[in-house]
């Protein structure tokens, strides 16, 4: 078999990094994300194939058996997830990058104790930085998942602990680079494995659910730099070039969307995100706010059948019963009718971001009657009838009037502005961040309860009738 020495190494990681960079601008708009996912899988199998061929490499049964069956579960895996399960796939995938790059960094440590003071500082940083995206990553794909509450656990002091564990790992970084003891090293390397595993899990149990897309992205980000520090150690340009690229970018989409729900982004990174008290902030009351208005199928199709404008906002309950492609064929039939349908999507609808854009794409909604909240939130008052679609905080006018609320300060989409507002709810529970919503009391608010899917379904077939 052929093998690359460093220098040839150089020519093929080069060209998986363009495709990566492909990737990145392919994955930038809804039209060409396919030949993005395209890029990125070629450039993969570029780097995958070349580091097959690196000079000195010993393929050997462990090493080629699990790759072959890591890969394997990771096409079962991808190929039976459901949409509304990919934000937990995405979060535990995170973890594993973390978890490998501490392994990577103890082994490399463990292998090479006397390589100087350059490796010992790739490997303090890429396992700290890996130990963290592990724990977090787990706690979000338990939150995620349901497993754990989306409540934010907000400890006493909590900035003080995490500015003490942060100082505790300099220190003993430093303790770390200058002894001389092997194990004393090691010693000093595992305990702060241990205080940045309890950091990560610190950091995103202070986190509500509500903004829990913010923290996949930053997460994603994380798990890139920890890569990047992994290609350092084992002085691999692909992981250092991969890694660079995943971790900017994330940190750049958790900007973005930090701007887009005015929140800083110092305090996603540090926990507690929106709060200022040692207390978990209590959610807004639901109390007796009025009575709620309930419409039919048949009443909604009458109210749609008579307007000229209508905007949709989807949300996870519209994910969870499967109603994308029954929401775009309702789509077609007003279209057909002349009346003019557009989508207005949140920054964090869903569970991670662009969840709702991917449902939409999947289901071939036109990408140009998608928009963003930034573009359509004035044109609310101007339309007549909005449907929201298994949406919940996403519509909740107490961000804008309830200090008390949890959500308060995040823009939301004026849904109430409109004409009328058809909530399309099971029944009247709160939303992923435990807040009551006054928009369901609104005199031009409208409940229809039921299944999504079931629901659309038969608004679909009385339209099609009428």
């Amino acid at each position: 078999m052929t093998e690359l020495s460093a220098n040839q190494l150089a020519v093929p990681y080069l060209i998986a990094g363009v495709l990566f960079i492909m990737s990145l601008g392919g994955l930038s708009t809804q039209e060409t994300a396919r030949r993005g996912n395209v890029y990125g899988i070629i450039g993969m199998v570029i780097a995958i194939g070349a580091t097959f061929l690196t000079k000195g490499l010993q393929l050997n049964i462990e090493l080629v058996g699990g790759v072959a069956i890591g890969g394997a579960i990771g096409a079962v895996l991808a190929a039976r997830v459901v949409m509304t399960g990919m934000p937990q796939l995405v979060a535990i995938l995170h973890s594993f990058v973390g978890l490998a790059a501490v392994l990577v960094g103890i082994s490399t440590y463990m292998t090479s104790p006397d390589a100087g003071i350059k490796q010992d500082i790739e490997v303090w940083i890429g396992v700290a930085i890996g130990a963290i995206t592990f724990t977090g990553s787990v706690i979000a794909w338990a939150k995620l998942r349901g497993s754990m509450s989306g409540t934010p656990l907000l400890l006493p002091g909590r900035h003080f602990i995490n500015l003490l564990m942060l100082a505790a790992t300099v220190y003993l970084g430093v303790l770390f680079v200058n002894v001389t003891d092997t194990s004393e090293a090691l010693l000093y390397l595992y305990i702060m494995t241990a205080i940045t595993c309890v950091m990560g899990v610190h950091l995103v149990m202070a986190i509500g659910g509500a903004d829990m897309p913010v923290v996949v992205s930053l997460l994603n980000s994380y798990s890139g730099w920890a890569a990047a520090a992994s290609g350092f150690m084992l002085n691999n340009n692909a992981l250092i070039i991969t890694g660079a690229l995943v971790g900017s970018s994330g940190a750049i989409l958790s900007y973005i969307m930090c701007e887009a729900m005015n929140r800083s982004i110092w305090n996603v990174v540090f926990g507690g995100f929106g709060t200022d008290s040692g207390d978990a902030p209590a959610p807004a009351a639901a109390g007796d706010q009025g009575e709620v208005t309930e419409i039919d199928v048949t009443g909604c199709a009458n109210e749609l059948l008579a307007a000229k404008r209508v905007i949709i906002v989807p949300g996870y309950g519209m994910a969870v019963a499967r109603a994308q492609h029954m929401v775009n064929d309702l789509t077609r039939i007003l279209r057909a009718k002349d009346i003019d349908v557009r989508y207005a999507i949140h920054p964090v609808a869903g569970r991670l971001p662009g969840h709702m854009n991917v449902l939409l794409a999947e289901a071939g909604v036109p990408y140009d009657i998608v928009l963003e909240m930034e573009e359509i939130n004035d044109d609310f008052p101007t339309t007549d009838v909005v449907l929201v679609i298994g949406a919940n905080d996403i519509v909740n006018p107490g961000a804008q009037t309830d200090t008390s609320s949890p959500i308060y300060g995040m823009p939301v989409l004026e849904a109430w502005k409109s004409g009328m507002v058809v909530i399309f709810k099971r029944g009247m529970g709160a939303g992923y961040a435990g807040v009551a919503n006054p928009l369901f009391f609104h005199d031009n608010s409208r409940m229809l309860f039921g299944n999504a899917g079931d629901t659309i379904a038969q608004l679909v077939s009385n339209l099609r009738e009428g």
